[in-house]
């Protein structure tokens, strides 16, 4: 399996800043001690360009972020402070995610070891969240001619209402989100399906909502590509997640996720999305299931194909 990964992918924050975001250089040393990824499956991204980024996002918002010119506002908004290296790993993250949209269209299934940031906007940020480039993926595909329908699996925590609205109007774009629906944002933006659960919510509930809705989502967009945003924010103990699925419960899901994907003979982007558990280790540790779970659902139906 291919990934996108690049050491800037982490930037110094403020001590005691909530964001772990230790846990990309985690995740990336976990993938690669268990070989769940080799040295030469990681591809490095470059920077994304402003005609990459005008995609989605609007010429004030691109200018404010490349010259720090964030009102007050804004930045507490985004909720990370702004910086050089913050600016350069947000453009480095989405090109890192059509890294990923291209090798999954060759090879199934590909990700990065970042993205999944549905909470901006083309106007702002939110939430930790800078650059859509699920939206600039699914975009700049569509440009290239490689994709024309997107299902966007969204089992974050919380709903992805920048990516809602960017392709709220988008009749080719499938949102699909199960969220908490008593958690952040406070106002939702309608997604094409959206679930919201209770507080509490646990493994077997969740999966019996989740193997519903995916099969109808897979049915009603027809696409040419899913992106999974696999946060691991609804796992117990998790900092904002409010829910209690168990490390079972997210290996469950994942698995169903990628296992019935596969099935449709969909390429699936894989992408981290949210994740605070108490210590950057054990939130990187979460992230790596989903890497995990598709080394082993891939590799076992290559290896069934290759002896049928």
């Amino acid at each position: 399996m291919r990934v996108s990964y690049h050491p800037d992918y982490f930037v110094e924050l403020p001590q005691g800043h909530p964001f772990p975001m230790a846990k990309f250089p985690g995740l990336y040393e976990i993938l690669l001690a268990e070989g769940v990824v080799a040295p030469g499956g990681i591809v490095r991204p470059k920077e994304a360009d402003m005609d990459l980024l005008r995609l989605v996002h609007t010429d004030e918002y691109l200018w404010k972020l490349s010259t720090g010119n964030l009102s007050r506002t804004e930045e507490r908004r985004v909720g990370i402070p702004w910086s050089e290296g913050l600016w350069r790993r947000s453009r480095l993250a989405v090109a890192g995610t059509v890294n990923a949209g291209l090798m999954a269209l060759e090879d199934g299934c590909a990700g990065n070891l970042a993205g999944g940031t549905h909470h901006a906007f083309p106007d702002h940020g939110q939430g930790f969240c800078v650059l859509n480039d699920v939206a600039i993926c699914v975009r700049h595909l569509r440009r290239l001619g490689r994709i024309r329908r997107a299902l966007v699996v969204d089992l974050d925590v919380h709903q992805g209402n920048g990516t809602a609205a960017i392709f709220h109007n988008d009749p080719e774009a499938y949102t699909f989100s199960i969220h908490g629906e008593k958690n952040f944002p406070a106002r939702k933006t309608r997604s094409t399906l959206d679930i919201g659960l209770p507080c509490g919510t646990g493994d077997d509930r969740y999966m019996e909502v989740l193997r519903e809705a995916l099969t109808r989502a897979i049915a009603e967009s027809g696409p040419d590509c899913v992106f999974y945003l696999a946060g691991v924010d609804p796992a117990e103990g998790d900092r904002y997640g409010r829910m209690r699925l168990t490390r079972d419960g997210l290996e469950r899901r994942d698995r169903f996720v990628l296992e019935t994907v596969r099935d449709a003979g969909l390429p699936i982007v894989l992408l981290l999305s949210g994740g605070y558990a108490a210590t950057p280790v054990h939130t990187a540790e979460l992230h790596a299931i989903v890497f995990r779970q598709a080394k082993k659902v891939f590799l076992a139906h290559r290896s069934r194909a290759a002896t049928g």
